[in-house]
């Protein structure tokens, strides 16, 4: 760290400096602020999605006990062929969500496969679905989080170290400098006695 200098233009600089970190502060903690309520949210809404997920699971379960025949084959019924995601902007952090999921469903003949084959495909895609969202929402939430950390920290140097150190300095400087105006008035007044005592009378 390179020394402070003791002299006026550095007290202006540093009390700049201090305005301007005071000035920032606010800001930096409006958007820690807002990058947490956004991961709070996005949170529940990954917790609704596990929800459903094990909602969906239960449902099928329960209305198609048939599932557990091995001699009906359901591999390959539906599949996701597209995923349209968009990126949000919340305040410098770009957000991945998504926009559509296209699932495809393979042709099936009626009459091959039981009636209750209809309700498990659409219980099926509901849940190709909802596995998309949940890889996004946890993508999200990471993003969050490192964008949170990010301003945290800058928060806390801000809080913690430029603005101590900017009072600090502020602080020895106007003592230096008082000091030395001290000292230059005691100075004058002697040599002033001085040169009193050297003139003849």
């Amino acid at each position: 760290m390179s020394r402070i200098v003791l002299t006026k233009a550095s007290l202006s600089q540093q009390r700049d400096l201090l305005k301007t970190y005071g000035e920032v502060l606010p800001s930096l903690d409006l958007k820690r602020r807002q990058i947490s309520a956004e991961r709070a949210r996005a949170r529940r809404q990954l917790q609704e999605l596990e929800q459903r997920a094990q909602e969906l699971q239960a449902e099928v379960a329960r209305i198609c006990p048939m599932l557990a025949h091995g001699h009906i084959q359901l591999e390959g019924l539906a599949r996701v062929v597209d995923v349209q995601l968009v990126e949000e902007n919340l305040i410098g952090t770009r957000l991945p969500r998504v926009a559509a999921v296209v699932v495809e469903v393979a042709d099936y003949g009626l009459l091959s496969l039981p009636f209750w084959v209809d309700p498990v495909v659409a219980s099926l895609r509901e849940a190709l679905e909802i596995q998309v969202r949940l890889q996004v929402a946890h993508g999200r939430i990471e993003r969050l989080l490192r964008a949170e950390r990010v301003v945290t920290q800058r928060f806390n140097l801000f809080d913690k170290v430029l603005i101590p150190r900017a009072r600090s300095h502020i602080r020895a400087i106007a003592i230096y400098l008082s000091d030395a105006e001290r000292a230059a008035v005691v100075n004058s007044k002697l040599a002033k006695r001085k040169k009193q005592r050297i003139q003849p009378r």
